[in-house]
Parts: structure tokens; sequence; C-alpha cells
């Protein structure tokens, strides 16, 4: 299975559905504040066309915006 990191922010809802899923499955991912990190906020701009969409997740070299944890095990799955 492929790298998973999931960009974020306080405060974000859908953000802590998101890692609250993936560690009841126990999936293994990195976690980056992008209010924290604002470089990182670049990465997230970059992927959604302009938008600070989160949770963004990257798998690989793919991104997904805001995705369910089913979507983010089968693109680390596939890649």
């Amino acid at each position: 299975m492929s790298e998973i990191t999931i960009y974020w922010r306080p405060m974000c809802g859908y953000c802590e559905v998101l890692k609250g899923e993936l560690e009841r499955r126990g999936v293994d991912y990195a976690s980056v504040d992008i209010w924290a990190d604002r470089s990182q906020a670049d990465v997230v701009r970059a992927a959604s066309g302009g938008d600070e969409i989160v949770p963004t997740v990257q798998v690989g070299g793919r991104f997904l915006l805001n995705p369910s944890a089913d979507e983010v095990l089968a693109a680390a799955s596939a890649a």
C-alpha cells in the first residue's frame, strides 16, 4: 500500500471524520496541518486548482479532495 498524507486544518469536521475512520481501520498516515505550516497550503492549492480544500489526501503522486476513507484505501491499494 502506498504512503498516505492528509493535509488538514484545525476545526475541520470533515478532516476529523476522515482521520478517525482511518485510525479505526488501523491505517497509518502522515498528517500535515496547513495552518501550522503555511508552505504546505501551497500543495493543497496546487492540487485543487487554487482553493484550500481540506482534507486533501496525497496517495503516491495522486491527490484526492475531501475523499471518503474507502476512496483513500482504494487509491492506496491501486498505487
